[in-house]
Order: C-alpha cells, then sequence, then structure tokens
C-alpha cells in the first residue's frame, strides 16, 4: 500500500475516534498520527520518510545512518540518562538498520510496542497528554491496511516469522490496486470534510 494512503486512512481513523481518545483532537495529535501512518515503510531505504533521512536511497545507506543513529542514541542513553524508552528506540534503530522490507520489527506488534514506548516517553518528558494513543492509531492502521495486501504482514515477529494478511486482499501492485487506492483517498477526503467543521 502507498505511503499516501497509509497517511489517508490513519488520518480518516483518527478523525472519526478524536472525540472518544485522552488528548481529543489536536494539531500535534493529527502530525503524530500521520508520523505513525508512515513509520512502518522505514523499513524501506526508498519509503517517504527515508527520502529526508538518507543521503543514498539504498540498503547500505539504510544500515550505515541507522546504526550511527542507533550508536548516539545508546551511548547518550547510557552516560546521561538511563531511560527505558531511549534503549527501546536504540533496539528499534538497530532493526531498522537490518530489517528489509515488511520482513521485521517495524510491521509487526513487537514495534508498535517498543515505538508507542518511546512515546511514552515524550508524553512523560514533554508533557504531550494522548501521544501514545495519536501514535497507535496511526501504527495501528499501517499494519491493518497493510494486512490486507498480499504480502501481509509478520505480525508476531520475532516469536513467529509467518506472515498474516486478512481473508480479503488485493495487489497492491496492480492496476486495480492502484484504482482501489484512489477510490479509498477520495472517500477518506470527502469523510474529512465533512468531519473538520466538528473540531471547532
Amino acid at each position: 500500500m502507498k505511503g499516501k494512503t497509509h497517511v489517508g486512512i490513519g488520518t480518516v481513523t483518527f478523525m472519526s475516534i478524536y472525540d472518544k481518545i485522552p488528548g481529543g483532537f489536536s494539531y500535534i495529535g493529527l502530525i503524530v498520527v500521520i508520523i505513525g501512518s508512515l513509520l512502518p515503510d522505514i523499513d524501506h531505504p526508498k519509503s517517504i520518510i527515508n527520502r529526508y533521512i538518507l543521503p543514498f536511497k539504498n540498503k547500505f545507506a539504510k544500515v550505515a545512518v541507522y546504526i550511527c543513529i542507533a550508536v548516539v542514541v545508546l551511548y547518550f542513553d547510557y552516560f546521561y540518562t538511563n531511560e527505558p524508552a531511549l534503549k527501546a528506540l536504540g533496539l528499534c534503530l538497530i532493526c531498522i538498520a537490518i530489517s528489509s522490507h515488511r520482513n521485521g520489527l517495524t510491521h509487526s506488534l513487537a514495534g508498535l510496542g517498543l515505538f508507542t514506548l518511546v512515546c511514552g516517553y515524550l508524553d512523560k518528558k514533554y508533557n504531550i497528554p494522548g501521544i501514545e494513543y495519536y501514535f497507535m492509531i496511526g501504527y495501528g492502521t499501517h499494519l491493518l491496511c497493510d494486512m490486507i495486501t498480499r504480502r501481509g504482514v509478520p505480525l508476531f515477529y520475532p516469536l513467529i516469522n509467518k506472515k498474516y494478511r486478512l481473508p480479503w486482499t488485493y495487489n497492491a501492485n496492480s492496476k486495480w490496486g492502484s484504482a482501489f487506492e484512489d477510490l479509498l483517498i477520495i472517500l477518506g477526503i470527502i469523510y474529512i470534510i465533512y468531519r473538520f467543521p466538528g473540531i471547532f
């Protein structure tokens, strides 16, 4: 599934339930939902997020950059903070570096849990109410949406390497799949326009 479709579905889900989660609607929350919607694909060197992080869009650059960032995070944590969330972030960065697309941590419930732990640290440190919920909406919808594609996701990685998908799936790279995603985006935009006045 394309990055823009993940963002659209995450945003629509947020607009549907923002009044039922702690923190309610906020523009920071919306940004966190969008980041969460894109983050699982960070294991691909050409993903939307990696376009702005990697100097070169290849596997070697991905491994080198994320290992370096992980070393800095873990060094800082070891000598200055001793925070479990930063250890979790360092572990996530290492897993991002060594995993290939949809074959590792970022497309699993373990990845969702570890990144949510990091969000909890940010909430505690910078007092951003509801950030964990915003993040889980984006990240969770991404995993669910990838389960309706034929490739599926390794939901229970690293315990089980099997990829899981829903009974009805489609080929995201096909002409029909692209048309289906475009239709979802159009319907999502209509729904967001409908819901948007309710936040004021």
